[in-house]
């Protein structure tokens, strides 16, 4: 991903046609849009594309997030509560809640995700391993 800075104004943009796909996990493509790697100071943004039946399994952050599902369907948990979402719902995370969500349609899940740090930290409960992405290289 290029990173132009106009020094005069402080503007910072990300070119997203030049950010590279990750495979997170069988079934998940990550295509990161903000974070601390890219100039970011206070959020991560990114965008995940999900087969059917994948999505991310139970986790949590230390910090708020929010998650919108731009295309698809999934079912989404935080803590025990559970819900099918669709195209145009958003859920607010809460810091430190356990949560995660599947793709339970045919087509492929597009959701975005925004996190309240600029490094992507989560520990996930299965396994029980931590994940730390895009910090300052």
């Amino acid at each position: 991903m290029d990173m132009d800075t106009d020094s005069a104004a402080g503007m910072r943009v990300a070119r997203r046609t030049d950010a590279e796909f990750e495979q997170w996990r069988e079934g998940v493509e990550t295509r990161l849009h903000s974070a601390a790697l890219v100039g970011a100071r206070q959020l991560t943004v990114f965008e995940q594309w999900c087969t059917t039946g994948n999505g991310a399994p139970s986790h949590l952050h230390a910090v708020e997030e929010v998650l919108q599902i731009i295309v698809g369907e999934a079912e989404v948990w935080v803590g025990d509560e559970r819900r099918m979402l669709g195209s145009g719902d958003t859920v607010i995370v809460p810091a430190g809640m356990i949560h995660g969500f599947t793709n339970t349609g045919a087509a492929t899940l597009q959701v975005l995700a925004i996190l309240a740090a600029p490094i992507f930290e989560a520990h996930y409960v299965e396994g029980a391993r931590d994940v730390r992405r895009w910090g300052i290289v």
